[in-house]
């Protein structure tokens, strides 16, 4: 398979998550990809920037494939980089035990050896170009190599926070479960909190806007935004109160000790967020799904999160009812 030609691209994406986000990782790769891998790599058609999930490391945009390092060899003496610096690393495979993966010194061989073939000028401090190869699912495969940047890290450091918040890396998924594909569509997180949600989605490029009941956080979130360079309407409004159209809301149900809500109070919220939203991704400490339907929507697909041995989140994925109609 050659991806040079305009020919069906490959993607390969190594995974890592902890052992409490097996789960989310899962639900965040169905949406992305239409599939989920019982293993850490996952191959796919769909081209997703690294940076966007906190679970991918990195992908390699494959060029070449072969079943033995020899075919690799052959085929990348005719890769011509026109005026650009490379560089060549060997992707450890994270589904190898110790034992299986490339040693070191190996390791250094082959990036060299492939590297000497390449027609370019090689750069192993600042290289314009960086290729992957990787030893995967009984073949070689090489092509370009990007890794995530891990923008979450950087969000932690926001001006406000609350402790019950979601964490960066739970925020960011969630974003990605609701909006896999951000080109046309209109999000709003209408129980926004301090926005940890909000910020994680403006830096993925989803077009979101905000709201809360809790006038008192506004300016907060407000601030959270701009101190990261993004820009979106935040506004003091009920979630019962919300009017308009967008393709999918995000809901973090209310829980902390200021914000307890009924189970009528409940289904109020989710009923009028059917009025505005076609798809709602709700986060919840606690079981709703009686709530969910009674409110017209059909629970496609979940997940549970945990944090530590007695804390757990469930992340439930709905769809605005047809019957309901």
């Amino acid at each position: 398979m050659n991806g040079m030609n305009g020919e069906h691209k490959t993607y390969i994406y190594n995974y890592a998550c902890t052992k409490d986000e097996i789960e989310l990782c899962a639900l965040e790769m169905r949406s992305l990809f239409g599939k989920d891998s019982k293993t850490n790599i996952l191959e796919s058609s769909v081209k997703i920037d690294p940076s966007r999930s906190p679970f991918i490391r990195e992908r390699i945009d494959v060029i070449f494939e072969g079943e033995h390092i020899e075919e690799i060899y052959e085929k990348v003496k005719n890769l011509q980089i026109a005026e650009m610096t490379f560089k060549v690393i060997l992707v450890q495979n994270s589904n190898h035990h110790e034992v299986e993966k490339v040693r070191h010194k190996d390791r250094r061989k082959i990036e060299r050896e492939i590297g000497l073939l390449i027609q370019g000028e090689p750069d192993l401090l600042n290289p314009e170009m960086i290729y992957g190869i990787m030893d995967f699912n009984g073949r070689w495969v090489f092509g370009e190599y990007n890794k995530n940047m891990a923008v979450w890290l950087q969000h932690q450091k926001k001006p406000h926070s609350y402790s019950t918040s979601l964490s960066t890396r739970v925020a960011r998924s969630v974003a990605n479960i609701a909006v896999p594909n951000p080109e046309g569509i209109k999000a709003i997180d209408p129980c926004c909190g301090i926005g940890t949600v909000v910020v994680e989605a403006l830096s993925m490029g989803i077009n979101i806007v905000a709201s809360d009941i809790n006038y008192l956080i506004i300016p907060g979130v407000r601030e959270n935004i701009e101190h990261f360079g993004y820009e979106t309407e935040v506004s003091h409004k009920d979630v019962r109160e919300i009017t308009g159209d967008y393709d999918v809301a995000i809901i973090d149900m209310p829980y902390n000790l200021c914000s307890v809500i009924t189970a009528e109070e409940q289904l109020e919220m989710l009923q009028n967020t059917r009025t505005f939203a076609n798809k709602v991704v709700i986060v919840t400490i606690e079981p709703i799904d009686h709530i969910i339907t009674s409110a017209g929507f059909d629970i496609v697909d979940r997940c549970i999160v945990k944090k530590g041995a007695s804390f757990a989140r469930e992340i439930i994925v709905c769809e605005k009812s047809q019957k309901s109609e």
